[in-house]
């Protein structure tokens, strides 16, 4: 388990690896670098999806009889089952779904039905691939856009009429160049100013860049890419409207009207930038490219699913629990889903599940849901070690970001060791008392620990702040020697 996320995205000059190409322990040790112990969960998971790349190299005649082994995550809140689903969606390559099973209802009733998480995935990889196409030709469209702002600033001169003359016969504006075999030919004369402009063009193209015309406002030709009374025939948000989607089917069909607004450089800019690509980007191979990464590579995660299990209602039709159950059995163990961008097959989806389960047990589901996750794997209860690995080993800690906070007011922020294993201690104790929640205790001792500090902080005479054992254990004595901590911590 680990804090909230900071931004661990490779740069521009290290192209991400897909998840599927690491080894099994590098994934392991990429999900180390943010989530403490679980190693059980970690492994599973390195192998399951690494079987997807070594699937994708087999022969045809039996790649398509390998189907991904399913798995399931049980152990109580807080232990790391969601965090190890948001480090899997930074790091996968492949289109990834995190989906929350009690947003689903059977179909019929109001409410998510369980096919719309194959939709959403095909939206995922579509996103996804859309911008890997757009960063491919993002350069011709930034020199293109950039060309049409220039002839915007410096519109090109309009070209000379050309006459007849009366007294010679020829045109006027013309220049007659007499070819070797004696012929005269009228050409056109060029501008005297071409060069001049030129070299306009290449100063303005530097001072745009450089941002010196920011400020500066252009009126520009875009198309319209949202129609609001169309939009309004969107079905309402949780109901599932049709397959088709008429919105698009429509704006296709309407003529395409340009309209003229004003806008500054970059806001220009960037909107002609976003026109180029659309231009450039072939969306038929996109939807290709997206249907079967979503077919062959998609993950779909699927959180809470302990909340659709349980006892069989007595009262009347059980359209969360079993019902749900039932749904998701097809598209597990495979089946073709309807999208708006064609068929897909759910045969080759790696599904992960995950729940607490407090008030039921993986058994209670459908015997035929529990053949389609066959690994379980259980994530152990966080003890007061791991709390103090928490705070100090991954790249984020808690510890970490509350610096970088209190260094936004220049202010140097510090905790010595045992100050953390007193930090360690209190929510260790306050789970004890209370509701385990696991490492999730760690926000609300930090918050109630730092609260005076970053109340104060604006106006803190000191520039370095250190937090010591005899402090913390100072900030929260009214915490742990009240017996209702709920007063204090949630």
């Amino acid at each position: 388990m680990t804090d909230p996320i900071v931004d661990d995205s490779p740069t521009e000059s290290e192209p991400t690896p897909w998840l599927e190409e690491l080894p099994p322990r590098q994934i392991v040790a990429e999900l180390d670098r943010f989530i403490v112990g679980q190693d059980a969960a970690k492994k599973a998971i390195a192998i399951a999806i690494r079987n997807r790349w070594r699937r994708a190299r087999t022969p045809e005649d039996i790649r398509d009889e390998i189907t991904p082994n399913n798995l399931i995550l049980i152990g109580p809140t807080g232990v790391g089952k969601t965090e190890i689903a948001r480090r899997l969606a930074r790091l996968a390559g492949a289109p990834f779904l995190k989906v929350e099973a009690s947003k689903f209802t059977e179909v019929g009733y109001v409410g998510r039905d369980a096919e719309s998480m194959v939709r959403d995935l095909v939206d995922v990889a579509i996103t996804m691939v859309r911008g890997e196409r757009e960063d491919e030709v993002y350069p011709q469209a930034e020199a293109r856009a950039e060309d049409r702002l220039i002839d915007i600033l410096l519109p090109p001169p309009a070209p000379p009429p050309v006459r007849e003359s009366a007294e010679t016969g020829g045109q006027e504006g013309a220049v007659f160049v007499v070819s070797p075999s004696g012929e005269a030919q009228a050409e056109k004369a060029g501008p005297p100013d071409a060069e001049r402009r030129a070299q306009t063009q290449k100063k303005l193209r530097a001072l745009m860049r450089d941002g010196k015309l920011d400020d500066r406002e252009v009126e520009i030709e875009v198309t319209p890419q949202g129609f609001p009374l169309l939009e309004a025939m969107q079905p309402p948000q949780g109901i599932e409207g049709q397959d088709i989607n008429f919105t698009e089917l429509l704006q296709e069909m309407l003529p395409k009207r340009k309209k003229r607004r004003t806008a500054r450089i970059p806001e220009a800019r960037r909107i002609l930038i976003d026109e180029e690509l659309r231009r450039m980007v072939d969306m038929d191979d996109i939807v290709n490219e997206a249907l079967d990464r979503s077919e062959n590579h998609g993950i779909i995660f699927i959180d809470e699913i302990d909340k659709i299990v349980g006892e069989r209602s007595q009262t009347g039709p059980d359209i969360s629990r079993e019902g749900v159950q039932r749904d998701l059995l097809p598209i597990v163990e495979g089946s073709t889903v309807q999208t708006r961008y064609g068929f897909v097959r759910t045969d080759h989806i790696l599904f992960v599940a995950a729940g607490a389960f407090h008030a039921c047990k993986p058994s209670d589901m459908i015997p035929e849901m529990q053949g389609r996750f066959p690994i379980r794997v259980e994530l152990k209860s966080l003890t007061e070690d791991d709390f103090i690995r928490i705070m100090t080993e991954p790249e984020n800690s808690l510890t970490k970001q509350y610096a970088a906070l209190v260094a936004a007011e220049g202010v140097e922020l510090t905790f010595t060791d045992d100050a953390i294993r007193e930090i360690a201690r209190v929510a260790g104790l306050a789970n004890d008392r209370m509701e385990n929640i696991g490492a999730r205790r760690l926000h609300t001792v930090m918050a109630t620990l730092m609260e005076d500090l970053l109340f104060r902080l604006p106006d803190f005479p000191d520039k370095q702040v250190s937090y010591d054992a005899d402090t913390v254990r100072d900030r929260l004595a009214s915490v742990v020697e009240d017996e209702d901590l709920r007063r204090y911590i949630l």
